[in-house]
């Protein structure tokens, strides 16, 4: 019998471009994003980069392999993370590295947006992932979760566009997020 990471490996040689996880030993696969979900993203990283929190003691990276501590071979695949410097030396197996190094990971909604906003939530804090940034494209809004605790955050605010979601200087700089822009970036252009 073939093992999920198998068959997540699978369905990634059959579905190029696909994100395909593995999240509480279920596999999920997600389809291409569209424009705006990219354009979001884009938009997303701007002020980590402004903040230079690429290159010295962090990088700022898209698509990325978090291992996760919910199964055996459970992985997930953020939009965006900030990372330390020293990834390469916290490679665990399938290309996919230690929650450890991880300081901040940020998910764009897409059409599985449900999957970013409960299970992804429960997986990154069991993972004590310190941040987790969700750009809601659905419900035109921010997300922002610290202090994992178990299998959720105990902290969650909202934000609505009009406002500034104000990150965490634990993420190694201070680091302000223009959720007006965000949100117009992912949302189709008239």
């Amino acid at each position: 019998m073939e093992s999920l990471l198998q068959t997540a490996n699978s369905l990634m040689e059959q579905h190029p471009g696909y994100r395909v996880e593995i999240i509480g030993g279920v596999v999920t696969v997600a389809p291409l994003p569209d424009g705006r979900h990219a354009d979001a993203l884009t938009k997303s990283m701007i002020p980590f980069l402004a903040a230079d929190l690429h290159g010295k003691e962090s990088d700022v990276l898209q698509g990325i392999g978090l291992w996760l501590p919910s199964g055996p071979e459970d992985y997930a695949i953020p939009d965006l993370a900030i990372v330390d410097a020293d990834l390469d030396e916290h490679l665990i197996e399938n290309n996919c590295y230690d929650p450890a190094v991880f300081r901040l990971v940020l998910e764009v909604t897409s059409s599985n947006y449900n999957n970013d906003l409960r299970n992804k939530v429960a997986a990154y804090a069991e993972a004590k992932i310190p941040v987790y940034v969700i750009v809601d494209r659905k419900h035109g809004r921010v997300h922002v979760l610290t202090e994992p605790m178990g299998g959720g955050y105990d902290s969650h605010q909202v934000y609505a566009p009009g406002q500034t979601a104000t990150l965490p200087d634990s993420i190694g700089a201070p680091v302000n997020l223009d959720v007006a822009e965000l949100i117009r970036a992912g949302r189709p252009r008239s």
